[in-house]
C-alpha cells in the first residue's frame, strides 16, 4: 500500500508539473487587440500669409479627423472627409482651381496639411495667389 501511495503521489505531481506548464500560456492574457478597425486619418491644417510654410506665421489652424467618423475643429468636417475619400486622399486634386472669379491681387496664402491619411503619413503645402483663390479651390477642405 505504501508503494501504491508513493506511486500515486509521484504520478500526480508529475501530471501537475507537465500539465501545469502546458496550461500556463493558455491562461495568460491574450495579446492587446487593436482599438479600432479603421486606419487613422487625422490632420492639422494651417493657413498663413506668405510665400512658403517655412517663412509664414500661422494665422489659423484646424484639426480634422476622418476615421471612424468625421470630427475636429474644421467647420465642414463631414464634407471635407467625404471629398478626401472621393479623391483617394490626393490633396493635389482637391487644391485645384474652382470656378470662382477672383481679382489678380497678389497676396499669397499658404495652406499646410500634416497628419495621417488611412495610416500613411501626409505632408502637403500649397501657396495660393490670394485668399479668394484659396477659398475657390474645388474642395471645402481648404475653406476654414
Amino acid at each position: 500500500m505504501r508503494n501504491t501511495a508513493r506511486w500515486a503521489a509521484t504520478l500526480g505531481l508529475t501530471a501537475v508539473t507537465v500539465c501545469g506548464s502546458l496550461t500556463g500560456p493558455a491562461l495568460a492574457a491574450p495579446a492587446a487587440a487593436p482599438t479600432s478597425l479603421y486606419a487613422p486619418s487625422a490632420f492639422v491644417l494651417t493657413v498663413g500669409h506668405g510665400d512658403s510654410a517655412a517663412t509664414v506665421d500661422v494665422a489659423r489652424a484646424v484639426t480634422l479627423n476622418c476615421a471612424p467618423t468625421p470630427s475636429g475643429t474644421h467647420p465642414a468636417a463631414a464634407r471635407a472627409c467625404a471629398e478626401l475619400r472621393a479623391a483617394g486622399g490626393d490633396l493635389d486634386l482637391l487644391a485645384g482651381p474652382g470656378g470662382a472669379v477672383c481679382t489678380k491681387q497678389y497676396d499669397p496664402v499658404v495652406v499646410t496639411v500634416s497628419g495621417v491619411w488611412q495610416g500613411k503619413r501626409v505632408a502637403f503645402e500649397r501657396a495660393f495667389a490670394n485668399e479668394c483663390v484659396k477659398n475657390a479651390a474645388v474642395s471645402s477642405l481648404f475653406a476654414f
